[in-house]
């Protein structure tokens, strides 16, 4: 009965994060695809402070995050979380309000810093209301609700500016912050049991020590090399080098990119739990390593859209593939990556492990647009072939992963039949012994 009743208050608990996940990514899907030209244009500070803007989001989460896991570890997810989304929605409405330059950037700084939290804190609390049996799908399922609910957020909010009325942004910022607000009010109510942590994680739990701890721990440490090529060659580069790829080198229209980012969504929301089903029996770092395949034939779609000889019409069609073979990788890695931190990190400490992840991910995406940006926009080839290499390095990465990892870590399914199968002997077992 006991069992019965955690595993109720695991589901209850797990539909409340959902929805958490998919508030914030509506409210965020609302305003940042509009930030730039907000602060540019609309409230006419120049292009420069638009870019500081930018980078002040990148630099607020390289700022929190190693201090929001040790807090996690202390005070436990949920206290962090009500606070970040109180620090989100006070920087999101003082951007709504911010007529300076300054104040911008200090509002930017706290809607940073405060987003920068939540996905640590939700993924703690994820790992928290799962078992090795069901982590897999929750994650798969908030990759999913991100990628939702930023679309939709996007949509509405493209429907609802106006570039000519300053009141029209206000509205898009004080809706932002409203949704953060309730979802505190949602989040607030949740109550957190414990799951148990896979075998195979050392013990550790407390927060001191919990960066040495963890620098120490090979496995974790590779993931994370393999974590930052992944983000480096995928996601830094969506918005930043591969866009300007495709307008210097493949000469695609701005409607183009819209299509090719919509393909990447729509590839996502379509496969990813049908991917799911498939990902769920095989070995975790393999799933990985197909990715890095995946994304290198991705690579030479764009080679082809830029520096092939076809038509405008085949050069567009390589482009769009592009984006959606991307998308189909990040399909297969939501319900990989993430349950995999979560399997490594000692029992007390999984929200150290996903912050760290958190700041290897924010470190690829500030210097991917940097280094990426400049390749596409000047040296096609080069670009082209160096992002490749990257996405073949990931596989590689991978397979080499997998060799450290234990049957439980890297091959949760199987480490659970053959306790299942252990289970149904017993009997005999004991009826021997007797």
């Amino acid at each position: 009965m006991r069992e019965v009743n955690v595993t109720r208050a695991m589901g209850a608990a797990m539909r409340r994060i959902h929805v958490g996940n998919a508030l914030s990514a509506f409210g965020l899907g609302f305003t940042v695809p509009y930030l730039y030209v907000y602060v540019a244009q609309v409230r006419g500070l120049g292009a420069m402070t638009a870019g500081l803007v930018l980078a002040v989001f990148a630099v607020a989460a390289l700022v929190v995050l190693p201090f929001a896991g040790r807090a996690i570890v202390r005070r436990g997810p949920l206290p962090v979380l009500l606070a970040a989304l109180i620090a989100a929605a006070v920087g999101a409405l003082g951007l709504g309000l911010a007529g300076s330059a300054a104040t911008v950037l200090l509002a930017s700084a706290v809607l940073g810093a405060g987003q920068a939290v939540m996905q640590p804190a939700l993924a703690t609390m994820i790992v928290d209301c799962s078992t090795a049996d069901t982590r897999s799908r929750a994650f798969a399922t908030q990759f999913f609700l991100q990628n939702l609910g930023l679309g939709v957020g996007g949509l509405i909010g493209g429907h609802l500016v106006d570039t000519t009325s300053v009141s029209s942004f206000t509205l898009l910022f004080a809706i932002e912050a409203a949704m953060f607000l309730v979802l505190v009010v949602v989040m607030a109510t949740v109550r957190m049991p414990r799951a148990p942590q896979v075998g195979g994680a050392p013990e550790g739990r407390t927060a001191k020590g919990g960066w040495k701890r963890m620098l120490r721990h090979r496995q974790m440490v590779q993931l994370c090399v393999l974590g930052f090529v992944l983000f480096f060659a995928c996601y830094g580069q969506f918005e930043s080098g591969l866009s300007a790829y495709g307008v210097e080198a493949a000469g695609v229209s701005t409607s183009t990119l819209g299509t090719a980012l919509a393909a990447n969504t729509a590839m996502i929301v379509v496969a990813q739990f049908v991917v799911l089903r498939f990902v769920e029996r095989r070995r975790r770092t393999r799933v990985i390593a197909a990715v890095g395949l995946i994304w290198a034939v991705a690579w030479v779609a764009a080679a082809y859209a830029g520096l092939g000889n076809g038509s405008k019409e085949m050069a567009t069609a390589a482009f769009i593939t592009t984006y959606a073979l991307f998308g189909l990788g990040e399909a297969m890695l939501s319900p990989t990556v993430a349950p995999l931190v979560a399997d490594l990190a000692p029992t007390g400490l999984a929200g150290q492990y996903n912050s760290a992840f958190a700041l290897v991910k924010q470190l690829a995406l500030a210097v991917g647009p940097a280094v990426g940006g400049p390749m596409a926009a000047s040296l096609h080839g080069p670009y082209v072939v160096t992002f490749l290499l990257f996405s073949l390095g990931v596989t590689w990465l991978a397979l080499r992963l997998g060799r450290q990892l234990t049957v439980a870590q890297d091959q949760p399914w199987l480490h659970r039949s053959r306790v299942v199968a252990q289970g149904a002997a017993s009997p005999a077992g004991q009826s021997a012994h007797a």
